[in-house]
């Protein structure tokens, strides 16, 4: 039972870290926090149930019109809610985002009700690999998650855009005198972060077949844990963040009790932080 579990865990893992990389890159492009992330992860995830569902559309236009939706919320709330507040320091527009995340929710409670609406099942055959039972869903969402992780990499590492939003990253007033336009580059930065928010919310609906209004909160709070764990501006830190927490989860739940995952999964956090504060993969930072 060892190798499923691990199998459920890297499963899991990886949809954390998709969340954790918007945590990252809004925060290494904007040098801000966003607690409204959760709630466009579940905007996501709901347009995909919908999209499936009421329209029984196939699955991947499913994903395709849940990023889309959460690319645009995304690119609203950074016009709202940090836009305006830029130069007001950084509790304003946290505590905005706050506002905005109980918003999201209660409207999504008002609109759709609070229980869970399920979502169509795919993929339930399958597989043998290396002599262990894989689930040909679990695969789907591996190598669909891996190829998110490329894409981004490419268009980072690529794209103008991409050096753009690393030279914002590292000065956004001297990318701004070197001809930047740096409030695109934050509105295409936050909606993108947003955008793989929605990604791991449509997968995570049809992974446990349902949706519902409060399911942003524990896992924006898990991808935030994996952006912090895994180091706060390292991308690979938050795959790796995600995919640890997502692990120690699955193991809690095969040794231990399922009511303890969290507590186990936090408190492994809590101490690596405690011995590496810079998180997993982060810059240590120097003092004076």
């Amino acid at each position: 039972m060892l190798v499923p579990q691990l199998i459920n865990g890297l499963t899991q893992g990886s949809l954390y870290a998709l969340i954790a990389i918007g945590f990252v890159i809004i925060f290494g492009t904007m040098n801000l926090v966003t607690f409204a992330h959760g709630e466009v992860y579940m905007a996501g995830a709901f347009v995909g149930a919908f999209a499936m569902s009421l329209w029984h559309l196939p699955w991947f236009v499913a994903l395709v019109m849940g990023m889309a939706a959460a690319w645009v919320l995304g690119f609203l709330i950074e016009k709202v809610a940090f836009r305006p507040l830029r130069t007001a320091g950084h509790m304003p527009p946290l505590l905005i985002t706050i506002g905005l995340s109980i918003i999201l929710k209660d409207l999504a409670v008002v609109l759709f009700g609070a229980e869970n609406r399920p979502v169509p099942s795919i993929y339930e055959q399958t597989v043998r690999l290396a002599g262990v039972q894989v689930s040909v869903l679990q695969l789907v969402i591996l190598g669909l998650a891996g190829t998110l992780f490329l894409v981004l990499r490419l268009v980072i590492q690529g794209t103008k855009i991409g050096r753009a939003m690393r030279a914002t990253a590292q000065d956004h007033e001297a990318a701004s005198a070197m001809g930047v336009n740096v409030n695109r580059v934050f509105s295409i930065a936050f909606a993108l972060a947003s955008c793989l928010g929605g990604a791991a919310g449509v997968m995570i609906g049809i992974y446990y077949n349902a949706v519902y209004p409060t399911m942003g909160g524990t896992a924006g709070l898990k991808g935030f844990a994996a952006c912090i764990f895994g180091g706060l501006t390292s991308i690979p830190g938050a795959i790796l963040g995600g995919i640890i927490i997502g692990v120690v989860e699955n193991l809690t739940v095969q040794f231990l009790a399922s009511g303890y995952r969290d507590v186990v999964a936090f408190l492994v956090m809590v101490i690596v932080l405690v011995l590496r504060p810079q998180g997993l993969l982060g810059r240590k930072l120097k003092t004076v």
